[in-house]
């Protein structure tokens, strides 16, 4: 994937009634508002990295129903790091094409993911990062879920690792490992 270069600007799609406080991006990228920015900054979170302002210089409705006019939060890009956390190769309930070739990074070619955990004492403590064999994803910690709760953050969808679900081809979940 290249990385996006400045100047940093977006055209956003509203599929709702207002425009939320974080949207994914197409590739490691995510805009998140202002008003994250100062509390995840105000609370000392850390595995973000980035923090560039964005120019909106676009947002076009997705519906055709008469709304009041948009007011536009202010966004910048972050990037959440690549972390330390290892996604644990035997306790997974993942499907794999192959399995991994690089002890390092840990990818693979995932066919179904029926939740995930991390492989203990490799994870150093980040609020929100991308783990080692799951690196298409974002992980989250408790504090940051409790950040997201308080602050009534909008647009995002915290899952627990061991109840995502990606299965486009319904191949149902990994055997259980046996003892």
């Amino acid at each position: 994937m290249l990385t996006w270069l400045t100047p940093y600007r977006v055209k956003l799609e509203l599929h709702g009634e207002e425009l939320g406080d974080f949207i994914d991006g197409v590739g490691y990228e995510l805009l998140v508002s202002e008003r994250f920015v100062e509390s995840f900054r105000a609370e000392g979170l850390t595995g973000l990295e980035g923090f560039h302002p964005v120019e909106v210089v676009r947002v076009r409705r997705m519906t055709k129903k008469k709304r009041e006019p948009l007011t536009v939060p202010s966004y910048f890009v972050v990037w959440p790091c690549f972390g330390r956390a290892a996604v644990d190769l035997v306790l997974n309930r993942v499907r794999v094409s192959s399995p991994p070739t690089c002890t390092e990074c840990r990818a693979t070619g995932i066919d179904a993911t029926h939740g995930f955990v991390l492989e203990p004492g490799t994870w150093a403590g980040e609020d929100i990062f991308r783990p080692r064999g799951m690196q298409g994803r974002v992980v989250v910690s408790a504090r940051f879920k409790h950040f997201v709760e308080r602050h009534a953050l909008t647009n995002m969808q915290l899952t627990p690792t061991e109840e995502f679900v990606r299965d486009p081809s319904n191949l149902g979940p990994a055997p259980l490992p046996t003892a």
